[in-house]
């Protein structure tokens, strides 16, 4: 539906528009060229975005195992302190 609304509104700039000498078989052409034009570059478009979303989930992982990694590393710093403060706390009494 969307392609047929798209071809009507694109052959209904073009007549306006175009010289009267045009043939009609000339304007189709023309706006049927167009049209194809305009869908390549619809899928053109959609395989960008699709590869932008692909690099933002990349970067998301990416960040997210750094956090898992350095909340790892504090967790287990952590973990030390309250070791050696237990020890401490054991041998001083």
């Amino acid at each position: 539906m969307k392609r047929n609304v798209l071809r009507a509104s694109l052959v209904k700039q073009r007549v306006a528009q175009a010289p009267i000498q045009k043939s009609t078989g000339e304007l189709n052409k023309d706006a049927l060229w167009r049209l194809e034009h305009l869908e390549n570059q619809m899928a053109k478009f959609s395989e960008l975005v699709l590869e932008h979303a692909e690099d933002v989930d990349r970067l998301v992982r990416i960040v997210a195992e750094d956090r898992d990694v350095i909340r790892r590393q504090l967790l287990r710093k952590h973990q030390l302190q309250v070791r050696v403060r237990k020890y401490l706390r054991d041998t001083n009494t």
